[in-house]
C-alpha cells in the first residue's frame, strides 16, 4: 500500500494548486481525480475565469488576490504559457446598492485606484457597454480574466516536474482515519497518507460529510453570443464585468479562444443539484434568461447563440469560501463552497492547503472562512 505525506481529492482549480504547492515544497503528495485533468463537469471550465480587486464581497478578499496574482504570474513566468489576460473590470450597480458600495469599498480599504462612470461614460470609454442610467460602474484597469483550463494544466505540470503523482479517472469511494493519518480507497486501489486535502468542488459535501449542510451545488449555464460589431468585444476593447440590474446579477467577458461575447447570471435558475444527477443539457429557458439581458445592455453583442454550456457554482449561506481543518479529524482540511467567485484565488488557496497539511496553519488570513461561523 502507497504512503504518501499528503492525498488530494479533487485535481481541479483549487486541487492542482494545492498538488503543486505541495510537491514543490519537496512532499510526497498525491492527486486523485474522477475525470479528466482538465475536464467540463465540475466549476473551472468555459475558457475564463475572472480576477479582480473590486472586491464586493468583502475588504478581506483583497490581500489573497494581491498574493494569487503573483502566483499567477509565477507559474506564466515558469510555464511560458499566458494565463491571465488584462482587460480592466467594471463592477456596475444602482450607487446605493452593496454590490457597488461593497466593490468601492474594499478598493478604498486597500488604496486601489479606480474610476466612477456613469452608464453614459462608460459607454463612450467602451462602446460595447450600454447600461442604463441608474446603474453606475467602479472602472479598475487590474481586472480581467485567467484561462482556467491552461491554468490547471500548467499547475499540473509543474506539480509533476516537482516530483509529485497525479491520477486522473480514479473515483475516491471512501476515506478514513487511520492513527493520525488516512486511509483512502479508490476504484482502483488504496493509499494511505499523513494528511489529506478535500478539494472537489461540488463533490465535497460528499467526501467530507460535515461540510454537506453549507457547501451546496447550484447549476449554471454559461452562454456566448456573436456580436453584431466583433471589435468592440475584443479584450483590448471590453473590460470584464459584474453588473447588478433589475434582471439580476449578471457577470462577462470578451471574445477569447473561442468566438462569442461569454454571459452568465449568477444565481441562474436557483437549481440546488447532486453533481452526479445533475441535468447537463441545455434548455431554451437558460438561453432567454442570457439572451434577454445581452439584448437590453449589451444589444450589440446580441446576435445567434454559438455556445451553450452548464457548471456548477457550490454556495454557502453567506457566499463565503470554506477553508478549514475538519475539527473530528484535524489531519483532513477543506476547501469548499466557492459561491461562484472562487477560482481566481485558486493559486493562493493551494498555498493555504499546502500550508494546513504541512504545518497546521497559515499565515493567510481564513478566519472569514472557518467553519464554526455557522455554529454562531
Amino acid at each position: 500500500m502507497a504512503n504518501y505525506d499528503a492525498i488530494v481529492i479533487g485535481v481541479g482549480g483549487m486541487g492542482s494548486a494545492a498538488v503543486y504547492h505541495l510537491a514543490r515544497r519537496g512532499l510526497k503528495v498525491l492527486g486523485l481525480e474522477q475525470y479528466d485533468i482538465p475536464h467540463n463537469m465540475g466549476s473551472s471550465h468555459g475558457y475564463s475565469r475572472m480576477i479582480r480587486y473590486t472586491l464586493q464581497e468583502h475588504p478581506s478578499y483583497v490581500p489573497l488576490v494581491r498574493r494569487a496574482y503573483e502566483l499567477w504570474h509565477q507559474l506564466e513566468n515558469a510555464s511560458g504559457e499566458r494565463l491571465v489576460v488584462t482587460t480592466g473590470s467594471v463592477r456596475a450597480g444602482p450607487p446605493e446598492s452593496p454590490f457597488f458600495l461593497g466593490a468601492k469599498e474594499s478598493c478604498d480599504v486597500h488604496n486601489i485606484p479606480y474610476d466612477i462612470l456613469t452608464s453614459a461614460e462608460l459607454g463612450r470609454r467602451f462602446p460595447g457597454y450600454q447600461l442604463t442610467e441608474d446603474i453606475a460602474s467602479i472602472y479598475q484597469a487590474d481586472g480581467g480574466f485567467l484561462l482556467p483550463e491552461r491554468c490547471i494544466v500548467e499547475h499540473v505540470r509543474a506539480a509533476l516536474d516537482a516530483g509529485g503523482e497525479v491520477h486522473g479517472r480514479e473515483t475516491v469511494q471512501d476515506w478514513e482515519p487511520l492513527g493520525e493519518g488516512v486511509r483512502v480507497r479508490t476504484d482502483r486501489d488504496t493509499y494511505t497518507a499523513n494528511k489529506l486535502v478535500v478539494t472537489a468542488g461540488a463533490w465535497a459535501a460528499k467526501l467530507a460529510p460535515q461540510v454537506a449542510k453549507y457547501a451546496v451545488p447550484e447549476r449554471q449555464v454559461l452562454g456566448w453570443f456573436q456580436p453584431e460589431r466583433p471589435e468592440l468585444f475584443r479584450p483590448e476593447s471590453f473590460p470584464v464585468f459584474g453588473v447588478l440590474a433589475e434582471e439580476g446579477r449578471y457577470y462577462g467577458f470578451p471574445s477569447y479562444s473561442v468566438p462569442g461575447f461569454k454571459i452568465g447570471r449568477s444565481h441562474h435558475l436557483l437549481q440546488q443539484v447532486d453533481p452526479d444527477n445533475m441535468d447537463r443539457e441545455v434548455h431554451s429557458e437558460d438561453e432567454e434568461v442570457l439572451r434577454q439581458f445581452v439584448g437590453r445592455y449589451f444589444p450589440l453583442a446580441a446576435g445567434p447563440v454559438l455556445s451553450l454550456k452548464t457548471c456548477i457554482y457550490t454556495n454557502t449561506p453567506d457566499e463565503h469560501f470554506i477553508i478549514d481543518r475538519l475539527p473530528t479529524h484535524p489531519q483532513v482540511s477543506v476547501a469548499a463552497g466557492f459561491s461562484g467567485h472562487g477560482f481566481k484565488f485558486a493559486s493562493v488557496i493551494g498555498e493555504i492547503m499546502a500550508d494546513l497539511a504541512q504545518h497546521g496553519e497559515t499565515t493567510h488570513e481564513i478566519s472569514l472562512f472557518k467553519l464554526d461561523r455557522f455554529d454562531s
